[in-house]
């Protein structure tokens, strides 16, 4: 059975069964269908409810039902992708925004931006290095070993079709309907690994944005250890639930800089809702990129539905 024909045996019988569906599949759907797969993704991933309602005929998610945060972020990643939001999705075009709003000083260095694996020119890249797609999330590799990996030809061979199927491919069909991620130009932009003196990934800052300010922020030490901050950069424990150590780390000058930049890079956006996320690498913030629907809105890292994450 074709997928033309899986669909309108799907609208007949209004049985969807159960997640996940194949990509092909949610590709095909027409966007009104959106809301009801949704639905069902949202109760396989979190037990929450998603209110849904009918209007001019067709069902859409309800948004004045949409309590908790998890609701509110289905609501927008259906209803608010705008084309805005989508440049500053696109790990390529933002780049160009906060290069404008705060300067190229905080932006990691681009080494190659090219359309295909084959594009790619070994030769001129250093010993490590990072490879993502521009237009979705956790699509990289981390080379730590060039020469290595270069000698390595099942991994590299793992890595080139790895990265070949992701340019093929639309990143909002696989985890939930993120639509800010529809239609970006596929890319693979190279960067500089930064690196800590134990040759790990650096600490990040994310900072928490509610109508163009910082609301509270989480910065990740490492893998085990965390600590988070309210707007005003008090020490806190009572928004999130992570098995994470939370550290009682005072707010230092870094932590200051990354809301005020926040900010910053916000004058003039008129998004309800985005996280901004950052890397310290040597005393010194790089922009990483901005999230509007952390986790798809499938996390439990929120105890509770604080006033600090309250948006329309």
């Amino acid at each position: 059975m074709d997928v033309i024909d899986r669909i309108k045996n799907i609208f007949v019988k209004d049985e969807i069964g159960e997640p996940p569906w194949e990509y092909d599949f949610l590709y095909n759907l027409p966007e009104s269908e959106y809301p009801k797969y949704l639905k069902k993704i949202f109760k396989y991933r979190t037990g929450e409810d998603l209110p849904l309602k009918r209007e001019h005929g067709q069902l859409v998610i309800d948004k004045n039902k949409c309590k908790t945060f998890n609701q509110k972020i289905q609501w927008l990643k259906l209803y608010d992708a705008t084309q805005l939001k989508r440049d500053c999705t696109d790990k390529v075009k933002v780049r160009d925004y906060v290069a404008e709003k705060i300067g190229t000083e905080y932006l990691k260095p681009v080494l190659q931006i090219c359309d295909s694996y084959d594009e790619i020119n070994f030769d001129e890249l250093p010993d490590a290095f990072v490879m993502k797609c521009n237009h979705g999330s956790k699509w990289m590799y981390v080379i730590k070993n060039k020469q290595e990996f270069l000698q390595n030809k099942r991994k590299f061979n793992i890595v080139k079709q790895d990265i070949t199927g992701w340019l093929e491919q639309e990143f909002w069909t696989w985890n939930g309907f993120e639509m800010q991620y529809k239609g970006i130009l596929p890319k693979i932009i190279i960067e500089s690994f930064l690196a800590d003196e134990k040759n790990e990934p650096c600490s990040e800052i994310y900072v928490y944005c509610i109508n163009g300010k910082p609301k509270f922020s989480l910065k990740i030490h490492n893998l085990n250890e965390v600590s988070v901050y309210d707007e005003k950069l008090n020490i806190t424990k009572n928004l999130l639930c992570t098995k994470e150590r939370f550290l009682d780390e005072k707010p230092d000058e870094i932590l200051m800089q990354s809301y005020k930049l926040s900010e910053k890079l916000l004058t003039t956006l008129n998004f309800n809702f985005v996280r901004i996320d950052w890397m310290i690498y040597k005393k010194h913030l790089f922009f990483c990129e901005m999230t509007f629907t952390p986790y798809s809105g499938f996390s439990n890292l929120f105890t509770k539905y604080p006033k600090e994450l309250m948006f329309e």
